[in-house]
């Protein structure tokens, strides 16, 4: 399979993993649009950062010092330099495998988020995760300004989000986009050491946080080098031992090979 043919199944997939992350996460965009109107914004400063800033951690965490003082402007500050920089890490591991120029590239940078770029990198073909990259970007951006235009309109009139389930949506999707992965006893093992670590952190520690040494702890996990495996199941210890002139009889099919 070639980086410029894409078949039709794989294109639906991509498709369906997209839409269903982007929807999952724009729809959580109604809780910014009211906590920033109760903050003090009015409706069209609200719905300016979510088109301009465009990412959830740091516009909460600018609403936070606005509602709460300049006291929280430590912690918050320090929680949106960490998202910024995981943001960046992110446009790392994408120039390549996006390969934009120009007005594209600036475009791929304002929606380079956890969504588009879980979606892309899940994907085994080039193609799927360009794919997938700019369709779950455009939906969650699209989505997430719509719903802060509500949510700042309509404001308390639809109580707390979390009463309708949509502080897990996003969650939820990014488990069913991770679920299709764990393929193996390795994979489960570096997701669980990551999932312990992630629950650990979060009651203790700023947003952004647990989400990096996470993802430092899953990395670390996975370049541990593994013991090297022993003899093949079944086989004897004089198996093992005999050299390979004596396992290998003349006329077998590796010397036919050769």
């Amino acid at each position: 399979m070639t980086a410029d043919v894409l078949p039709a199944d794989e294109r639906r997939l991509v498709i369906r993993e997209a839409l269903s992350v982007g929807v999952a996460t724009g729809a959580y965009g109604i809780s910014f649009g009211a906590l920033g109107v109760a903050a003090g914004l009015d409706v069209w400063q609200t719905c300016a950062l979510s088109l301009l800033m465009f990412t959830g951690g740091s516009q909460f965490a600018f609403i936070g010092i606005i509602s709460a003082g300049l006291h929280a402007a430590p912690a918050a500050i320090a929680a949106s330099s960490l998202l910024g920089i995981r943001n960046g890490l992110y446009a790392l591991e994408l120039t390549q495998l996006l390969g934009v120029r120009g007005p594209r590239r600036l475009a791929a940078a304002h929606i380079t988020i956890d969504e588009s770029t879980a979606v892309a990198v899940s994907q085994s073909h080039v193609r799927a995760a360009r794919l997938g990259f700019w369709l779950t970007g455009l939906t969650v951006f699209a989505l997430w300004n719509l719903t802060t235009l509500v949510g700042a309109v309509v404001g308390n009139a639809l109580g707390d989000p979390k009463t309708w389930g949509l502080d897990a949506a996003a969650c939820a999707a990014f488990t069913a986009l991770l679920w299709p992965r764990l393929k193996n006893r390795d994979a489960v093992a570096i997701a669980v050491v990551a999932a312990v670590v992630a629950v650990l952190l979060a009651p203790t520690t700023p947003p952004g946080v647990p989400v990096i040494v996470a993802a430092l702890a899953a990395f670390i996990a996975w370049r541990t080098p593994r013991a090297a495996a022993g003899p093949a199941a079944g086989a004897t210890a004089s198996d093992a031992s005999a050299p390979d002139s004596a396992r290998q009889a003349p006329g077998s099919e590796s010397e036919v090979q050769s």
